[in-house]
């Protein structure tokens, strides 16, 4: 066993130089590798992090613009309800226009035609007048025998025309 123990023996010189051996190399592997390893992971967050800083900026401006566009369709839709009404109202108070407008000239026609019917009414009686004072005047010369003058020929077609 003895010759086995100077393989398990511990030397402090060996352990001493591990030791050394080791820190040197955690401290060149700190420098050298977990720096920029640390630095990249480093970046990678902040990019990581701008990223989601960028998309809450975008969705907030989507939100914005989703709102300014909806505010923009409601007064869109509340100008078109507006120039409805109003071409509704033009509309209406044209038509009714035109009703009194049309109403007022078959009124018009309508006294037009009285009037002429009217006139030709008077000039129907003066022209019957006429020939019944005509007819009145030769049946009273027949019967009479005579003429008459104007002033008698008046005389007598009013007194006839009174009797009728």
């Amino acid at each position: 066993m003895g010759e086995y123990l100077q393989f398990v023996s511990i030397d402090t010189w060996t352990m001493i130089f591990t030791l050394i051996n080791f820190l040197v190399l955690f401290l060149l592997l700190k420098k050298f590798l977990f720096k920029p390893i640390n630095n990249v992971l480093e970046k990678r967050a902040d990019e990581i992090e701008n990223t989601y800083k960028t998309v809450e900026k975008t969705k907030i401006e989507a939100e914005d613009l989703k709102t300014e566009y909806e505010e923009r369709l409601k007064s869109a839709k509340e100008e078109a309800d507006g120039i409805i009404k109003s071409a509704v109202i033009n509309a209406q108070r044209r038509s009714d226009d035109i009703v009194n407008e049309a109403s007022e000239k078959a009124q018009y026609i309508v006294e037009k035609s009285q009037k002429q019917i009217e006139l030709d009414k008077k000039n129907a009686v003066n022209e019957a007048q006429s020939d019944i004072a005509s007819l009145a005047v030769d049946i009273a010369e027949k019967i009479i025998g005579k003429k008459l003058d104007s002033k008698e020929d008046e005389q007598l077609v009013s007194d006839i025309i009174d009797r009728i």
